[in-house]
């Protein structure tokens, strides 16, 4: 990038004090595997023809803002506003205000498309999970499998006038929630996602189950919802550990050798709730932001990828 900035960039950069954004972007922009992630889209990506026309923004930069979308929950034309108006995230963007042109919401919409349009979110995802792998934080040996609910808004106050018909209800508890599933195979050791899907709503976690395992995997781990007395027979006769909970037969209590056995396959199974935590919490993904499983799945692969390098961000910057 050229040496020029503006005045402001030059007040920015000789601040004394860091906020917590510049601190969060500046370890997430260490541990990115920007490289890797820009060759995988890098052949989809808009070139200027023999006939000249507008000159592209450039790859890294669109990246940059899409990876700013998921941490930060940002629709297209808030991405937008936040790039005028947050000078943090044009610096990580590597834009200056003052000498170049920020993307409109319509630039960020397409790049977000092609991303769609070509799978490129689970391309980046599995990119991810062989970057950690070959940096030895993602093992091979157990998964936890687990899904949660993220909900979808019920309004039928649209072109359409109904809700979107891809999501469905789902009762947890004694509540009743719409909206869609996001399954996981975390790994036992490091608590980092493997494997994912998206299903609606009413799909039962359990019928998910063998697609989040892997062949080799020796252990398994999850809640009741996951219990199966067939399961875990063919597990035990494959010399698989079943580490999933007990659920109590009706009319019965557990007894206290299985409360026992629950609580240690719990602490495992706990590791889990970490990746969750990080998506509804740490990234506000809490709710849906489009229609349809497919353009909502290609938001939940890239933000379990980012995911993934969020808990192993002070691994990877001391190593």
């Amino acid at each position: 990038m050229p040496c020029q900035m503006s005045f402001a960039s030059l007040d920015f950069a000789t601040k004394k004090k860091q906020t917590k954004r510049e601190v969060f972007l500046a370890a997430m922009g260490a541990v990115v595997p920007w490289g890797v992630l820009e060759a995988l889209i890098e052949p989809h990506y808009p070139k200027i023809g023999p006939r000249g026309g507008r000159r592209p923004f450039p790859l890294p930069v669109m990246l940059r803002i899409y990876c700013l979308q998921q941490w930060y929950h940002l629709s297209d034309p808030g991405a937008e506003e936040a790039l005028y108006d947050i000078q943090s995230m044009r610096a990580f963007a590597g834009l200056d205000l003052g000498r170049d042109a920020i993307p409109d919401e319509t630039t960020i919409l397409n790049f977000r498309h092609l991303l769609e349009r070509h799978d490129l979110t689970k391309a980046i995802f599995s990119a991810v999970a062989e970057h950690l792998a070959a940096k030895g934080e993602l093992l091979r040996g157990g998964t936890i499998v687990d899904a949660t609910l993220i909900a979808a808004s019920p309004s039928t106050k649209n072109k359409a006038g109904k809700r979107d018909p891809e999501m469905t209800q789902s009762k947890k508890g004694n509540q009743w929630y719409f909206g869609m599933k996001a399954h996981i195979g975390v790994d036992a050791e490091s608590g980092l996602v493997h494997t994912a899907g998206v299903t609606t709503g009413k799909v039962h976690d359990a019928k998910a189950m063998h697609r989040l395992i892997r062949e080799d995997d020796t252990a398994v781990y999850g809640d009741k919802g996951y219990a199966s007395d067939a399961k875990k027979r063919a597990a035990e006769e494959a010399g698989v550990l079943w580490g999933v909970k007990e659920k109590a037969k009706p009319g019965r209590d557990l007894t206290k050798r299985q409360r026992a056995r629950n609580r240690r396959f719990g602490k495992v199974r706990a590791k889990v709730e970490h990746v969750f935590r990080v998506l509804k919490c740490q990234f506000g993904y809490r709710k849906v932001r489009y229609r349809g499983i497919a353009k909502n799945g290609a938001q939940v692969f890239a933000l379990l990828a980012l995911a993934n390098l969020y808990l192993v961000r002070g691994r990877l910057a001391s190593a």
